[in-house]
Parts: structure tokens; C-alpha cells; sequence
């Protein structure tokens, strides 16, 4: 069972909306902090070891520094998460590219910063040394087929667009090697929000079965192993979150078993987690606009999916807390939606709640990853604010909600005056 508690009393919420109008996004640096240490000290056996924080989840350049203090790198799979990067100051090894259909702008980018290239497909050695030479450095995604199990998000391997085969694999690092390419990291990434401890623990061992092979084939000593992100966070309260240090111990166990019995240590052991990062210390922050009753009662928001897009995209569950209602019981079945012109708008569906009124603060939880990162601007709607609770309990705007004429800036109104119809 996980506790769903909120970090901010009614009241303090109150005077938060009074500087700042829902909806917003809040994250929690305290237990943000926390959590990375927790990470880092679970594999601190491991010499090397380092956390790439995937940018992608929540692509805010405050809450990167804060992790870039605590140690982790960024993993980036675009040239804007690239230059988020290159913003906070981050560079070299700090930095991983992970991405598939890669242009080949991402890739200078990558090298001008001295990232960490990850390549998604074999024809992309030839192609990357024709247009920019191959850095010294090189990892490559291994797509395990059917050797591994997906899951609802990313799919089942074969079917999946990432990674290289078995087979190429091997023939990659052949051809690297000749290449003059000194050093090599391998990677995969096969599952997305996985609960199961022991995944994590298979995936090592899928790896390090694939160095072992590399080196006997190819002679090649594999320096670093990524083994991708996808660590889930407990949305429902029946869930239980993913025991690190279980699943380290499983991991150095088979370490030394399989790399260090067979004379390849030392090797790094670097992760790209962003859910379990920030995931459950971000909260959608929004009020009860309208109560609806027709054929269901409707609780309509000041937020609407364009917020919070996972319950929508994927039937996603998110826990609500009603602030100054968390000990008062659910009598009241509610859709909880949002005003956009989609049916599939909604928050919930079919939730038990304490009875909503117009004005209830309504805070829905888990968002802290793949949640403001997700917005959109469908039907005119702007983006909300992010907001950071700081560790002395002070309030900051980390991101600015948008307005009109951001959303305005591309189109050529003046233009329209002498367009001719």
C-alpha cells in the first residue's frame, strides 16, 4: 500500500492560488532530493554508477539543476532537451543522447557538447561517420526480441521501432571497432512504468549475458552498461513502488557472478529513470469550475487534459486529494473532466469523492513526470504554470503559465490584411 498524502495544507494552498491561479503544476524539492540520494546511495557499490536523469518527463531546466546537484547526468532524445542541457551548464559524460530517427543536427549537437552518443540503428555508424566522423565513445540500444517481455506502454520488443538485434549487435561492434572507436557502452530499454522488481533484475542479466558474448566474439570490453528507465511509481494507493535496494542487490549479485567472474569489471551501471525521479512529487494543483448533473454527475475543472494528458492517452489512473476534505469519506460518484471538445477529457471516471462544490481545490497527484511535459494547445488552451515548493517551504515559479500571444507568436496577423480571399 502507498500513502497518497499532499505536502500543503488547504490553507497553504489557498495563499499559493492567491499569487498564483489554477491550474499549476507544484513540485516538491524536498522529497525530490530525497529520493535521488535514496537512488544513488541503493548502487553505490557500483564505481561509476550514474543516474541520466530522462529529461523528457518533466523537461524543466530548475528541476534539472537541482538533480544535477545531486549527482545524476540528463538523458536527452531531442536538440531541445540537448539544449536544456547545454543551458544548465551540463556537458561530456553528464550527458546521454538516446534517440531513434536521429537527424543528423542532433547528432552534432551531441558531439559538439562531447554527449554520450547512444545509437538506435545500425546504418547510423556509416551514416554518422559520412556526415560528422564517429566519436571515440559509442553506445549502442539492444532491442532483445522476444528473449524480453514489454509492457502496455512501449509495447512488445519485436514490435517495437527501438534498438538494434541480437545480430546487429554484434556486427556493430565489429564495425566500430574497425573504425578506430576506442571506447563502447551497451543499452536497452524495453518496458515503461514496470512495478516488477524482478524486471529490472532480468534486464541486468539480458545485458550482461550480451557483454559477456561481445567480448569472446569481438574481444571488445564493454565499459558501461545502460540499463534504460521504465521503473514504475505506484499511481493507486494498492500499488506498492518498486524496492531499489531489492533490486540492486539482485543486480550485484549477477555483477559478480557474470562480470566479475569472467574478467570484465570494472563496468558502470548507469540508469535513465525519470518517473521514479520526480514523478510522484509533481501535483496538478486545479478547482471545481461547474457540477454537472445529467445521465452521471459531472465535476468539470479549471484544468482539462491538455494539463494532464495520461488518463486520457492511456486510461491512466491519478489519485485525488480534495484539499481540507483528505480525512472526509467518498460518498459521491463523479466523471471528473475538463472543458476541451473531447469526450475522453477526463480525469476519472466513475470516482468515489466527498461531495465537490464550485470553488473546491482539487489536487490530483503523481504528475511530476509526463504531465505538464505532456501539454498541448488543442482548442486554444494555454499551458499552465510549474510551480517548485522549495525545502524552506517557500513557493517559486519555475515556468510561467502561457498566454494568448505565446500561443499567437507564430502566426502572421498583420499578414492577414492583405491576404486575398
Amino acid at each position: 500500500m502507498t500513502t497518497k498524502s499532499i505536502p500543503f495544507s488547504k490553507e497553504q494552498l489557498e495563499k499559493i492560488i492567491a499569487v498564483y491561479p489554477t491550474p499549476f503544476h507544484i513540485y516538491d524539492e524536498k522529497a525530490m532530493r530525497e529520493n535521488a540520494r535514496r537512488f544513488i546511495k541503493a548502487f553505490s557499490w557500483n564505481e561509476g554508477f550514474k543516474e541520466y536523469y530522462a529529461i523528457k518527463a518533466a523537461p524543466n531546466p530548475y528541476l534539472m539543476k537541482i538533480l544535477r546537484e545531486e549527482g545524476f547526468g540528463i538523458d536527452c532524445s531531442s536538440e531541445t532537451e540537448l539544449e536544456i542541457a547545454r543551458r544548465v551548464g551540463m556537458s561530456g559524460d553528464e550527458i546521454m543522447l538516446t534517440s531513434n530517427d536521429t537527424p543528423l543536427s542532433e547528432f552534432k549537437m551531441a558531439m559538439d557538447l562531447g554527449a554520450i552518443i547512444n545509437l538506435d540503428d545500425i546504418s547510423h555508424i556509416e551514416y554518422l561517420e559520412k556526415n560528422l566522423g564517429l566519436p571515440e565513445t559509442i553506445c549502442m540500444r539492444y532491442n532483445p526480441g522476444d528473449l524480453k517481455q514489454g509492457n502496455l506502454i512501449i509495447g512488445h520488443p519485436e514490435d517495437a521501432k527501438y534498438g538494434f538485434t541480437h545480430e546487429q549487435m554484434i556486427e556493430g561492434y565489429e564495425m566500430l571497432k574497425k573504425k578506430g572507436v576506442k571506447h563502447f557502452g551497451v543499452h536497452t530499454m524495453v518496458a515503461s512504468n514496470e512495478l516488477d522488481p524482478d524486471y529490472f533484475i532480468e534486464t541486468a542479466e539480458i545485458l550482461f549475458k550480451l557483454i559477456i558474448e561481445v567480448k569472446e566474439k569481438t574481444g571488445i570490453n564493454i565499459e558501461f552498461a545502460n540499463l534504460g528507465g521504465g521503473i514504475g511509481i505506484p499511481y493507486r494507493p494498492e500499488q506498492k513502488a518498486v524496492d531499489l535496494e531489492y533490486v540492486s542487490a539482485g543486480i550485484k549479485k549477477l555483477y559478480e557472478e557474470m562480470i566479475v567472474a569472467n574478467g570484465l569489471a570494472p563496468l558502470k551501471i548507469f540508469f535513465e529513470s525519470g518517473r521514479m525521479i520526480t514523478g510522484p512529487y509533481g501535483y496538478l494543483v486545479t478547482k471545481v469550475r461547474h457540477i454537472k448533473n445529467t445521465f452521471k454527475k459531472f465535476a468539470g475543472l479549471d484544468a482539462c487534459m491538455s494539463n494532464l494528458m495520461r488518463p486520457a492517452l492511456y486510461g491512466a489512473y491519478h489519485h485525488i486529494t480534495v484539499a481540507g476534505k483528505e480525512n472526509v469519506p467518498g460518498t459521491v460518484v463523479y466523471d471528473v473532466t475538463g472543458s476541451l471538445c473531447e469526450n475522453n477529457d477526463k480525469f476519472a471516471i466513475d470516482r468515489l469523492l466527498p461531495e465537490l462544490h464550485p470553488d473546491d481545490i482539487v489536487v490530483i497527484h503523481d504528475t511530476g513526470a509526463h504531465g505538464h511535459s505532456m501539454g498541448f494547445n488543442y482548442n486554444g488552451k494555454l499551458r499552465s504554470a510549474e510551480l517548485l515548493l522549495r525545502e524552506n517551504g517557500e513557493v517559486v515559479q519555475i515556468r510561467r503559465s502561457e498566454t494568448i500571444d505565446d500561443l499567437f507568436i507564430t502566426l502572421d496577423f498583420e499578414g492577414l490584411k492583405d491576404f486575398n480571399v
